[in-house]
């Protein structure tokens, strides 16, 4: 089950500056922190809390960035995300790896799977924004000049 803004096409182009991020995530209070934070940075974001169907919601939706964490109930995020990056259409996504996982070997294996980039549970809520903006940049930037340019 997922929760996903719906866009008119009109909508969509209004709304094209704003990076859009799929987050899969089984626990709310971790939703809600990476909600908060995703809010603040100016993103749009599409929710889910289980990972059957993130490579289908990926496909359909072509988000800017995955926020994907890896102890999920069925399929685990390291075969996910080896699904995503072997289509055509989500190859090419940026994927973090969101998770309690913490040791040295933990992060190796999570990032030799194919994830962009790894933030260990509990984290700082500027560690989350950090690592999104620093995959962000270009999209951000574009974000950022054009509220300059509206003032």
């Amino acid at each position: 089950m997922y929760l996903a803004y719906s866009f008119t096409s009109d909508e969509k182009k209004q709304n094209s500056y704003q990076p859009l991020i799929l987050v899969v995530e089984d626990h709310d209070d971790s939703l809600l922190l990476i909600s908060y934070a995703l809010e603040s940075i100016g993103c749009r974001f599409i929710c889910q809390t289980d990972c059957s169907a993130t490579v289908l919601v990926a496909k359909e939706y072509q988000p800017d960035l995955i926020l994907l964490d890896i102890l999920l109930p069925g399929i685990s995020g390291i075969d996910v995300v080896r699904h995503l990056k072997q289509e055509p259409l989500t190859g090419e996504i940026p994927v973090v790896a969101v998770t309690a996982l913490a040791s040295k070997e933990d992060r190796e294996r999570i990032l030799k799977a194919g994830f962009n980039d790894y933030i260990c549970k509990p984290y700082m809520i500027e560690d989350l924004e950090a690592v999104i903006r620093r995959l962000l940049e270009a999209k951000l930037a574009v974000h950022s000049a054009f509220e300059v340019y509206q003032d």
